[in-house]
This record gives structure tokens, sequence and C-alpha cells, in this order.
């Protein structure tokens, strides 16, 4: 396994540079014309309701005008790409991935794979999200690789390689023996946290500084970890005081007070996630437990959590024992049952699977288990589309299929309003008026 995984690495430059020379030129002829999607429906996320039939008009990169009829008189020379009877939606958005991972020992690739390996495994991560109708993510830590995580950002954006368009964190911040402190291996090794360190708010401030002078849209913190659940009861260690938080916070909006641009947390339960709230982030992720007061809080500051249950349904299905399993199920019960209860105390939600450890261009199983967990298809939809556009600070540009907005779209076989699964089967990717995927 190992030997055939390094003849792909070291094969994938040239392949790399091949699909990336081929996308630059299909980029080139895509960008000074106008393409017509017609398809038999239509999302319209707002109101959780299909449209028919389905007609966007993609000006380069933009979105030109969405429904009526189109008449080739209008657009000389146009191209009409007919997808029958599948339906037009905003591309997904993933405000929780992890490109510089993918399934194994999570702690081992950090210790044994060269950042320049990983960055060419987050390359193909990427690319892997894009097909599979994710057009925008949100990188939450390069797991110790640093800020390398701007130059594929840099790459996607210029055109070199294909990818969602992202927003990146670098390393998440993290203090001395917290929850990514590498505290399982020999001490006498001195092996490093897959974080940077920050143990005081100046430290914070410090980190947060290096970070977005390497190219950090925004910053992640280790709020709670390590986890312990038993006999029905969820307890976890909070990191930083709801003062040490709310100096990250500061810094980073002295930085770009712009959405976000802030600070998200790691945070599963409390106190640390009633800390994080009241310091201001701008997510609280995983989130099993959350308090009554913090819930209202969330509510009232429209901070949403990012549930993230497709990482732990992977874990529990790939588990070490059925013991392990076991524990796995029940925890991931456990959160569904808090999840519940966070939906009804009217907690805003976004979608993110921690894809990653589990592999890339999966992850739209999150919004079937959102589902499944008692939300609405369309409610997730919403969630997905348009608190994650918020979220990422692309509020008004991606998210839904409007004039003017960007030319991210993708095309499902069904009624996405009334069968959720349908997302797990993409059938056409554009991004940026760049036609990525196509029946």
């Amino acid at each position: 396994m190992r030997y055939s995984a390094g003849i792909m690495i070291r094969s994938w430059p040239v392949c790399a540079f091949l699909f990336a020379s081929s996308l630059q030129f299909l980029a080139a002829q895509q960008a000074s014309s106008v393409i017509v999607l017609r398809a038999a429906h239509m999302l319209d996320v707002r109101t959780g309701r299909l449209l028919s039939p389905g007609l966007v008009v993609v000006q380069g990169d933009r979105i030109g005008s969405v429904g009526g009829v189109f008449l080739p008189t209008n657009a000389p020379g146009a191209k009409v790409v007919d997808l029958g009877n599948m339906t037009l939606m905003p591309g997904m958005i993933d405000a929780h991935v992890h490109l510089f991972l993918h399934v194994g020992a999570e702690d081992l690739q950090t210790v044994e794979e060269s950042v320049p390996q990983r960055t060419l495994i987050a390359m193909d991560a990427a690319r892997a999200d894009l097909m599979a109708g994710f057009t925008a993510e949100r990188d939450m830590g390069t797991e110790g690789a640093g800020s390398a995580d701007t130059a594929i950002r840099e790459a996607i954006n210029s055109g070199l390689f294909p990818g969602p368009r992202m927003r990146m964190s670098g390393n998440a911040i993290d203090l001395l023996g917290g929850h990514e402190d590498a505290i399982d291996f020999n001490p006498a090794q001195h092996i490093l946290s897959n974080a940077d360190y920050a143990n005081s708010s100046g430290e914070i401030v410090k980190v947060i500084r290096e970070q977005r002078k390497e190219g950090a849209d925004f910053t992640k913190m280790y709020e709670t970890g390590r986890d312990h659940f038993a006999d029905g009861v969820f307890t976890t260690p909070y990191q930083f005081t709801e003062a040490e938080l709310r100096a990250g916070v500061a810094e980073a909006a002295r930085f770009d007070p712009r959405p976000g641009h802030g600070v998200a947390v790691h945070a599963t339960g409390e106190p640390g996630t009633g800390y994080a709230v009241a310091a201001g982030v701008m997510s609280v992720d995983h989130a099993y437990q959350l308090s009554d007061q913090t819930m209202r809080a969330m509510r009232d500051k429209n901070i949403p959590a990012v549930p993230t249950f497709a990482i732990s349904e992977y874990f529990a299905d790939h588990a070490s024992s059925p013991e392990v399993a076991a524990h796995r199920k029940a925890e991931q019960a456990f959160h569904a049952a808090e999840f519940k209860k966070q939906l009804a105390a009217g907690v805003p939600m976004a979608v993110g699977s921690d894809v990653g450890p589990f592999p890339h261009g999966t992850q739209a199983r999150e919004l079937q288990l959102m589902v499944a967990y008692g939300m609405s298809a369309p409610d997730v939809l919403k969630a997905d589309l348009l608190n994650g556009a918020k979220l990422l600070g692309w509020e008004g540009q991606v998210g839904e299929l409007k004039p003017g907005f960007y030319a991210d779209i993708i095309a499902v076989p069904g009624d996405p309003t009334e069968d959720i699964s349908v997302v797990t089967k993409v059938g056409f990717v554009m991004k940026n008026g760049v036609i990525y995927r196509q029946p």
C-alpha cells in the first residue's frame, strides 16, 4: 500500500501539470462566452422550492440571468448545455474540511509525510471536493503544514489547479498539552503539536499576526479536548479562557473585520463552548453539547453550530474493535439528541463534514445525516448554501442562483428538497463559469 501510494505521489506533478494546462485553456475559452444551462428544474434556496423549467444564463464568471426563456438571438454563439431531467442548484459549501489529511493514522501522517508531499495530496483533495459539487470550502487547519494551504488557495484562484474557492487558516492554535499536542508520543522525542502553540493572550495575538502575515484568511482555535463520554455523560476540558478568546477575536477583527475572517473554534462541550460564544467567535464547530444559556446566545448572536456528523459516523464504521464501534455510535446518538435540542432552541446551523480523515469527495453524506437527525431537507440546504455563504464571507456572491452571483452551479438527478441523497450524485459542476464536470 505504501509503495503504491509513493508511485502515485511521484507521478502526480506531471499529471497535475497536464490537467491544469487543459483547464487553463478551457477557462480561457469559456470566460469570454455565454453558456446557457437548461434543466427540468432549478432550486430556489430561500423558499425551499423547485422552479420549472431550470434556465441559467452564464456570462463569463457570473450568472447573467435566471429563468424565463432563452432566445439564441439574444446571444449569438452561446453554448447551450442541456441537462435534461436534472435539477440546477448552487454549488455546495463545506465549512469544515481538512485538505491536508487523508484516510489513515492522522497523527502519523503529520509526522511521517513531508509538507511538499502533503501539499500535493491536498491539491488532489481539493480537486475531488470540487468534482463532488463543493464549490466553496473552509479549511479548518493544515494539521502541522503551516501556511502551505495559502499556496493551494492561490493555485486555485490563479487557475493553475481545479478546486473550490477557499478560506484558509494555516495551523490551528493550541495550548501546551492541548487537544492537538502530541501527548501520545514518547516525550523524549519532542514531537511538536500539529497546531501553533499559544499559552496566553499575548501569545495568541502574536500567533495570529504571524499566521495572517503568511496569508491566513481566518483563525482556528482549539477550545476543548480531549473529550470523555461514559454512561451518557459528556465532559471535555476547556483550553482558553473567555478573556483569551476575546483577545484572539479582537486581533482577528483588527486585521479584517469582514465576515469570514474571524475566529472559529473546535469546541465540543461546556464550559468551552460557552466561553467561545461569549467571546464572539464566528462558529462553534462540532458542538456536541451546549448549555441552554449558550444555545440562547448563539441564537441571539447568530453564531452557527457546525455539527460534523459524517466524520463521527466514519470512525464508528471503521473502528478498530466492536467495543470501540459501540462507544462511538453511542456518542453519535448523544450528539444527535443534543442536535435536536439545538434545533428546537433556534441555534443556527452551517454544514461542515470534517472531511480528510474520511475520503474527500464523499462529504455530501453530512447533509444526509443532518436530515436523518432532525432537520428538513430544505432547511439543511439553507444551512449549507445561505448560512455557509455568510459564514465564509461570500454572502451575496455564492449560495444562490441569482444574477450577479458567481457562476458556481451544480446539477443533481432529482429533487433535493424531497430526497437529500441526490446531492451525493452530482452530475454537473461549474465554478466561476468554467465547466469541470458534465454528463
